[in-house]
């Protein structure tokens, strides 16, 4: 048991109001203060969540000496920056994905953890998915025999999403499908290769300077002899909201279903099964147990536009949270740490260039 309990603040109350009840409920952790930009917005969630600190500016939040640790939900191109500063400011970080959009930053922040001892982890919530979770426990018990290639898929309409989605890399936010490929076998990319497909809006395309609607990558997995393939696509491209993966084992093989909400299928040899996938709350406390079917965005009146697959994410958001209260709270390290982190990011980030380059190979940094 912890000698006491981690005092967490959530920065950014969009998608990040989703983890509020869940700190206030976790056994070992405090949820001390918010941060939001907009005070209307900031008062709001206070008042309905009963928290008394309450901060509009990120720099004085850092000052505070309750902090232990900051839930970063913020947009995309503030990540690296926030993660950076809160690790100089003395405090641990957790913070949605990607972790930042450039492999300078990357290698900052992993810098910064071997430097002040900090822990950094990417919410990465596939790999804590009820799907992912009941692959890895077949995986752990050898129902699936030997893993022989691995597949995932992200592909989401990001038209009329923030500004800064607009004309976004595919690539550039591939963390949900590099995470699944990696995490199960417990390895780190060493080199990728990636092509680009098709064309996006033209009045898209000079935003970030790339034109594809489609990029697909092969990893090289380091000290292994797997490879996976993933597939990203944001823009012009007719497809159902699909966060999948693929598992092809020796033994038995698991796939995706192809239609949102209905079975996905185990192979075993040439039979196959269509399965339903159980929920796996009861790896976390009591306390925070019915998150994984319930949360902050049930209401039709208050949905948001990313959870399609029941509960936040497939039940992951508090699963994330338990695993970096309690890697804090008893002193090891999360997955992903840093170094993990960087390596999913630096995948997508990478493979774009790969594209970029007509599928040229790229290594993958050495983040010690």
């Amino acid at each position: 048991m912890p000698a006491s309990p981690l005092n967490v603040a959530i920065i950014g109350l969009g998608f990040g109001a989703e983890f509020i009840p869940i700190y206030q409920k976790h056994p070992h952790a405090n949820l001390v203060a918010i941060c939001q930009r907009k005070r209307e917005k900031l008062d709001a969630i206070g008042d309905a969540f009963g928290i008394e600190k309450r901060y509009t500016s990120y720099e004085e939040l850092l000052k505070d000496p309750e902090i232990d640790a900051v839930h970063i939900n913020t947009p995309i191109p503030d990540h690296a920056a926030q993660s950076i500063a809160a690790l100089k400011a003395g405090k641990h970080v957790a913070c949605t994905v990607p972790m930042a959009t450039s492999v300078e930053d990357c290698m900052e922040i992993v810098r910064l953890v071997k430097e002040t001892g900090l822990t950094y982890m990417m919410m990465e919530t596939v790999i804590y998915s009820r799907e992912f979770l009941f692959v890895k426990d077949l995986y752990t018990r050898g129902e699936l025999g030997r893993l022989q290639f691995l597949r995932a898929s992200h592909q989401q309409e990001m038209a009329g999403w923030p500004g800064y989605w607009e004309g976004l890399p595919p690539m550039y936010y591939a963390t949900h499908c590099v995470g699944p490929v990696l995490a199960l076998p417990g390895k780190e990319a060493e080199y990728v290769s990636c092509f680009g497909s098709g064309r996006i809006d033209e009045a898209l395309i000079p935003v970030y300077g790339s034109p594809f609607a489609i990029e697909t990558c092969h990893i090289k997995l380091r000290d292994s002899d797997l490879s996976a393939e993933i597939t990203r696509s944001l823009f012009n491209t007719a497809r159902q909201y699909r966060e999948s993966f693929d598992v092809y084992g020796s033994k038995k093989s698991f796939e995706w279903t192809l239609i949102e909400h209905e079975p996905c299928v185990i192979h075993t040899g040439e039979s196959p099964e269509r399965i339903e996938i159980p929920d796996f709350a009861h790896l976390l406390p009591p306390e925070i147990q019915h998150f994984t079917t319930g949360g902050v965005y049930d209401a039709d009146s208050n949905q948001h536009l990313s959870f399609i697959q029941g509960a936040g994410h497939g039940g992951s958001h508090p699963h994330l949270v338990h695993e970096f209260v309690t890697a804090l709270t008893t002193g090891r390290e999360p997955y992903p740490n840093a170094r993990q982190s960087a390596n999913i990011t630096c995948v997508g980030i990478l493979a774009h260039a790969s594209a970029m380059a007509g599928g040229k190979i790229m290594e993958l940094p050495d983040f010690g």
